[in-house]
């Protein structure tokens, strides 16, 4: 091999390691987190404040953040907010274990997950893995069938990234997309809990149904004329979730 050719190879090997944003005021867990995810095979950059959480986002373009809420300078949930309206990226918050507000908070703004302390470090490997799994290594966000789907007073172009709720444009996070696809694209069938969360986050995932649920409720507050009495989006109590017309 060349030199040329080993500098390529070198280089696409660095490419190929995904790089991890890791936002953490508390210096021992931010270094634990990091080691182990280093030992993993991940590239890890670590942001101590919210100011410099998105700098080093719009410097650096990870592949993944996992941000704790509680930060100084800027909080958690306005750098989530401030990520998710420039990137797609999956994010995965970290959250106190009494802070359910925080939890549904951080996933009404975009999160795509979460995370409560204290957890455990292959708990939230595998949570990683999982998300750049589907989001950068081959496993793509499940895609509605191309073209448009209808139901209801919803029309969704997968190929355009686009959804219209009574003629009027709609803008949904990554995830809420995904699975208002996938409820349009199995209308009028019951789909479990189960089903949506493998399709939605992948297999492996770790996680509660709360995420699911929140995601559900935020479809429906965009989607619904009286969102706590929906007409399309229904629940089937204890099974999971329909779209009807």
């Amino acid at each position: 091999m060349t030199p040329g050719m080993e500098a390529a190879a070198s280089d696409s090997s660095r490419a190929a390691i995904p790089k991890v944003l890791l936002v953490e005021d508390e210096s021992a867990l931010a270094e634990s987190i990091a080691y182990n995810l280093q030992r993993e095979g991940f590239e890890v950059g670590i942001a101590a404040d919210g100011d410099d959480a998105l700098r080093r986002f719009r410097a650096e373009s990870p592949a993944i953040v996992i941000l704790d809420l509680m930060l100084p300078k800027l909080s958690g949930l306005d750098v989530c907010r401030a990520i998710r309206s420039e990137s797609a990226a999956p994010i995965v918050i970290l959250t106190a274990k009494d802070s359910e507000a925080d939890k549904v908070a951080g996933l009404e703004l975009g999160a795509d997950d979460y995370v409560t302390k204290p957890f455990s470090m292959r708990e939230l490997v595998s949570r990683v893995r999982a998300h750049l799994r589907r989001a950068d290594m081959g496993q793509s966000p499940v895609r509605p069938p191309e073209g448009r789907l209808m139901g209801g007073p919803v029309e969704m172009d997968s190929e355009r990234h686009e959804v219209v709720v009574r003629g009027s444009p709609v803008q949904l996070t990554p995830k809420e997309f995904e699975l208002l696809g996938v409820l349009l694209g199995r209308k009028g069938r019951l789909l479990t809990r189960q089903f949506l969360i493998e399709e939605i986050w992948g297999p492996g995932y770790f996680g509660d149904t709360k995420t699911l649920d929140v995601h559900v409720k935020r479809l429906r507050q965009k989607i619904e004329d009286v969102p706590h009495r929906p007409q399309h989006i229904l629940t089937v109590r204890g099974l999971g979730y329909k779209f009807a017309d």
